[in-house]
């Protein structure tokens, strides 16, 4: 595959094992001004504490579209569903003063739930293994709805599955969170959070589902309309019910202290973290997630932490006592804050960079730095006898954490693990299986993609693939004349 224009743009400084950290400094803002460039972000601040200290901390870009307000140290970003962090960190300190267990019932603090709710327990809220219909999926609510009717009107919708079953992300999980955390504490969840993380910054923080509410120095959101070809302001309305869930507005420097207190343990003792990190062990399937908390692993180092509204990302990592914070304003057409992350802390420490991640990133922006390449075709060639799948990692990357890449299709099941479709390394970062042409029938069309490190990446092909196979999953297509 060819290799990518966009190698140099993000790559040329990032892997070089800086040891001062001005030039780390230098190498993620040199970084962050690309990815704003080839996004069109209007706005961003990035901050990054290591051993409990302020490392990075920088503002980019505009707040809004209609004024030139420029970012900064005052901004109010809306992390939408990061503020989940917050409401579990709240939670769990009631499980650390003996006050609530993730074992209980939600009908122990939760008086006249549906019949069916009953045997739900708190750590299924956590998980996001209730089985509860989905109040983000209900149009119908009044702005100022009470929590139980909210409740009444969830009741008429079925349950969709046993709860512990299965991970499916679910809003109406800390609708409930939060009425537990005020059963328990007799304060509003707002109070509540604001006394107990908050204590010094309570007017850098503020909890607001209502996208159009006037708040001084509130950061906007947007997002992109291909058809129209320009960016469009979030006007979405909703209540009290969402603060838990997605409400939380901060500022960068807010939220560093935040994480500077989360890391000395101020809010909770390590042991409690490490009961709120630990992967919740669902019936039905192997997605590893912790209680309310995202689990990431990259090259050994686990890493924990969220995302919200595709405009913000928080992600710790325990073993290098180090925390990065991402927040901006536009999403384009592809979230970023997941690849941002990775780069920067690759930036920082090259065992932190997951080679698939980076591979991603590259893919995926190629489109918006360069969306008139002409279509190829991409994935195989066809060598007398044998069809060769061909994939092409960034040639000036280290391949020293890609363990493996695999083809997956229909002609092997889409098996990741299967050993027979093991590529091999070649020179250049390019990685070659030869495969008898003999095993493919003539005319018949075959969906494939190329995985990464086993069952952990599955490449994105790139935007300009001329043989396609037309499926939703936008497949590579073989096929042997």
């Amino acid at each position: 595959m060819k290799q990518s224009v966009l190698t140099a743009i993000f790559l040329n400084v990032s892997i070089l094992g800086f040891s001062q950290t001005a030039e780390q400094s230098k190498a993620i803002d040199y970084y962050i001004k690309n990815v704003m460039r080839i996004n069109e972000i209007p706005g961003m601040a990035v901050g990054i504490v290591k051993n409990e200290k302020v490392t990075f901390q920088q503002y980019y870009g505009r707040e809004n579209l209609e004024n030139d307000k420029k970012v900064d140290s005052r901004s109010m970003f809306r992390v939408y569903s990061n503020t989940k962090l917050i409401a579990n960190v709240g939670l769990f300190k009631l499980v650390e003063e003996g006050k609530l267990s993730v074992d209980d019932k939600v009908s122990k603090y939760i008086e006249n739930l549906p019949e069916d709710w009953q045997n739900i327990q708190v750590k299924n809220l956590l998980s996001h293994s209730s089985g509860l219909p989905d109040m983000a999926d209900i149009k119908d609510f009044a702005e100022k709805a009470t929590h139980n009717e909210v409740i009444d009107r969830l009741s008429k919708e079925k349950i969709e599955f046993e709860a512990g079953d299965h991970y499916r992300y679910n809003q109406t999980n800390y609708l409930l969170i939060t009425m537990i955390i005020e059963k328990i504490t007799g304060k509003t969840f707002e109070e509540y959070i604001l006394e107990n993380q908050f204590p010094d910054s309570r007017n850098q923080v503020m909890f607001s589902s209502n996208s159009v509410e006037k708040v001084p120095n509130r950061v906007g959101k947007y997002n992109y309309n291909p058809e129209k070809k320009q960016y469009e302001k979030l006007t979405v309305i909703d209540g009290v019910r969402s603060h838990s869930a997605n409400g939380l507005a901060i500022t960068l420097p807010a939220f560093l202290q935040w994480s500077i207190h989360f890391s000395k343990n101020d809010f909770l003792k390590p042991e409690t973290k490490k009961m709120m990190w630990k992967p919740f062990d669902y019936k039905n399937n192997d997605w590893e997630f912790g209680h309310g908390w995202e689990i990431t692993d990259s090259n050994n180092t686990r890493s924990y932490g969220f995302s919200g509204g595709n405009v913000s990302a928080y992600s710790i990592f325990p073993d290098q006592n180090m925390a990065i914070i991402v927040m901006y304003n536009g999403n384009k057409g592809f979230p970023v804050m997941y690849q941002m992350v990775n780069h920067i802390a690759g930036i920082l420490d090259k065992n932190l960079m997951n080679p698939y991640m980076l591979a991603e990133e590259i893919t995926i922006a190629e489109p918006f730095a360069h969306p008139n390449l002409k279509k190829k075709v991409y994935g195989y060639r066809i060598e007398k006898d044998k069809v060769i799948f061909s994939y092409q990692y960034p040639k000036n990357l280290s391949t020293e954490f890609v363990k493996s890449v695999s083809v997956a299709g229909t002609f092997n099941n889409w098996n990741p693990n299967d050993s027979s479709y093991r590529m091999i390394p070649k020179k250049d970062n390019s990685f070659e299986l030869a495969v008898p042409k003999s095993q493919f029938e003539k005319g018949k069309t075959y969906g494939f993609k190329f995985v990464m490190n086993n069952k952990t990446g599955w490449l994105t092909i790139p935007y300009n693939t001329a043989n396609t196979d037309g499926t939703p999953d936008n497949n590579f297509a073989l096929k042997i004349d």
